[in-house]
């Protein structure tokens, strides 16, 4: 146990049901080890993510592990409070899914775990939970609940999956490293890369989405920072960290800590911040948006708006080198001192507000100055004033195929094509990511440099369910890197925080909702400029253009009952519910609830 975290008093909580009744032990203990007269009690509870993948392997064990550690609390504090049976989402496998109609189901699943758990907090009136969360929707999907249920709560992530080696070479490779291979005609080398590329237990281990939230987590201040480098199965999750955990909720029920104090406009900011500055994932944006929205904030209106969230990411410099756009994952990231090393160097450089509160119970400041972080190492974490890329690692752009902004572009994943901060292609149209699929695998040569690639129709109405276009972006980088030329892809869908290379996402109005990127025709000229933040189509200025290209496409819908035919139909009713209810990603992508 920390020496900060020790300093917390026992709470006394009486109980719910009869405030003045003091709880009698009796002799024989009752399922799960709870003393049957403390029905009434207020309860806490442990949740944890599962899915069918190595993603959530360890979770059931650290569940466990935190089960037990409440239990000896509670015991050991004669405190009213009762533990309940710890409860399980389902989440989905992103890995196991990109490229497949299923991926469709990735963001909605964080939907369905808030209401899984914001059905348990409710239904059981939990008083206090600590979650083990693992991938990347589940956590936020736990933290929204969190949030709207808004009782003391705390964060566990499961930790990352170590990287992988080929055995031929020694070669580190990871899960990017075998969607970039998918396409390679050597069918030792595919199956050594497969068969290698994500040995063991915990989510994906590069700066990638699961490690951008986590990261975003943490700094909020509903996770210990230095809880979320470690990998999965490093023997502290189960050893040390649940007692500290617990301790964390008792400090946080002991003050009236909840998450709303917590995560507050500037707790957000910095969030934001940092994974900005460690090259995190376009995901954020949508699970960024979602996370204000349940702690009861617009993060455009009461945190940052567009042009300061670009204006931050014009002077605030990448000083992690991560994969996918560097050397390194999140376990050499723990080496070199961790989570609170990246925070020590921003808060160091006035990024960060370091007076925000966190689990804990102390500010992020005094939690860094406690956990006394090492400086950076210059290889894997960067200083401010060295930094591994000068500029941050996103950016929003706004232009008439943008006409709100919003577009999300990766800067520190670019890896070539503009040139003085501007890139010009030649737009190639696709209506679903399928075809664009299958242009890569059967006539690859006819993607040219320069080429814009446009996959449009998958959105959050129109896919619907917004996926994540990893497997086309790890062909066109494989394709790229052949021939060492540049092919940019747009779309109305989003990325996996392991793309890399030109790529703008989250595109709105999507395309299905008539917006300027439905009227997009191949051969048009797209222009990327990250000097002014700007996505435009030459062709699309011309006023009596756009107007001529939109009446046609509206005859299109009409003819064919309401729906674009380049929609899928869709009769799951989850996509269903998705396809009626989704919101634009600038509002984070989920389902909408009803007033």
């Amino acid at each position: 146990m920390t020496e900060g975290l020790e300093t917390a008093t026992p709470v006394n909580v009486r109980s719910a049901g009869n405030p003045g009744r003091d709880v009698q032990r009796v002799g024989t203990a009752a399922f799960l080890g709870e003393d049957p007269t403390k029905i009434h009690d207020p309860v806490w509870a442990v949740l944890g993510n599962l899915g069918d993948s190595q993603c959530y392997l360890g979770v059931q064990a650290k569940v466990a592990a935190v089960q037990a550690a409440m239990s000896r609390r509670i015991a050991a504090d004669g405190r009213a409070n009762r533990l309940i049976a710890p409860a399980f989402t389902v989440g989905v496998s992103d890995g196991q899914l990109n490229g497949t109609p299923e991926m469709r189901f990735s963001l909605v699943g964080r939907e369905l775990v808030n209401d899984v758990a914001s059905s348990h907090f409710a239904a059981n009136r939990v008083a206090g939970a600590i979650a083990v969360v693992a991938c990347d929707k589940p956590p936020v999907g736990t933290v929204a609940a969190m949030l709207e249920h808004n009782v003391p709560a705390v964060i566990l992530s499961d930790g990352s999956i170590k990287p992988g080696h080929l055995p031929s070479s020694g070669e580190r490779i990871d899960l990017v490293t075998a969607f970039q291979y998918a396409t390679s005609t050597d069918e030792d080398a595919r199956a050594e890369v497969t068969m290698n590329a994500c040995p063991g237990q915990g989510s994906c281990g590069g700066m990638f989405t699961y490690n951008t939230m986590q990261t975003f987590i943490a700094v909020l201040g509903l996770e210990p920072l230095h809880m979320v480098a470690p990998p999965s199965d490093d023997p502290r999750r189960l050893t040390e960290f649940p007692d500290e955990l617990v301790q964390c909720l008792a400090i946080m029920t002991e003050r009236n800590i909840c998450p709303r104090d917590i995560v507050t406009p500037a707790s957000l900011r910095n969030a934001l911040t940092v994974a900005m500055a460690m090259g995190g994932s376009t995901n954020v944006m949508l699970h960024s948006v979602e996370i204000a929205r349940a702690a009861g904030l617009d993060l455009w209106t009461d945190v940052l708006s567009q042009d300061a969230f670009n204006e931050l990411s014009h002077r605030l410099p990448v000083i992690v080198n991560m994969r996918p756009f560097g050397e390194f994952s999140m376990v050499d990231v723990e080496a070199s001192g961790g989570l609170p090393s990246v925070v020590n160097e921003l808060l160091a450089a006035g990024f960060l507000d370091g007076t925000t509160m966190t689990c804990t119970g102390e500010t992020l400041a005094e939690q860094v100055a406690r956990l006394t972080p090492p400086a950076a190492d210059h290889q894997v974490i960067y200083s401010v004033a060295k930094p591994f890329k000068s500029t941050g690692g996103l950016r929003l752009l706004r232009g008439n195929l943008a006409p709100e902004g919003g577009a999300i572009l990766k800067l520190a994943g670019v890896e070539s094509g503009i040139v003085d901060g501007v890139f010009t292609g030649r737009a190639r149209v696709f209506d679903s990511e399928r075809s664009l699929i299958a242009a890569l695998d059967e006539s690859p040569e006819s993607f040219v440099d320069n080429d814009m690639v446009v996959i449009r129709y998958e959105g959050p109405r129109g896919a619907p369910g917004m996926p994540e276009m990893l497997d086309p972006t790890s062909k066109i980088t494989s394709l790229c890197r052949k021939h060492d030329i540049t092919i940019a892809l747009m779309t109305d869908a989003r990325f996996s925080g392991g793309s890399v290379g030109l790529v703008i996402g989250h595109i709105a109005p999507e395309a299905l909702l008539g917006g300027p990127i439905a009227l997009v025709e191949d051969g048009d000229t797209i222009t990327v400029d990250v000097n002014n933040d700007r996505l435009d189509c030459l062709e699309l200025a011309n006023d009596a253009v756009a107007s001529a290209r939109l009446r046609a496409w509206d005859a299109l819908v009409a003819s064919n009952g309401g729906l674009h035919p380049a929609a899928t139909p869709v009769d799951h009713r989850v996509l269903k519910r998705m396809r009626a209810t989704a919101l634009p990603a600038l509002r984070g992508g989920g389902m909408s609830s009803p007033v």
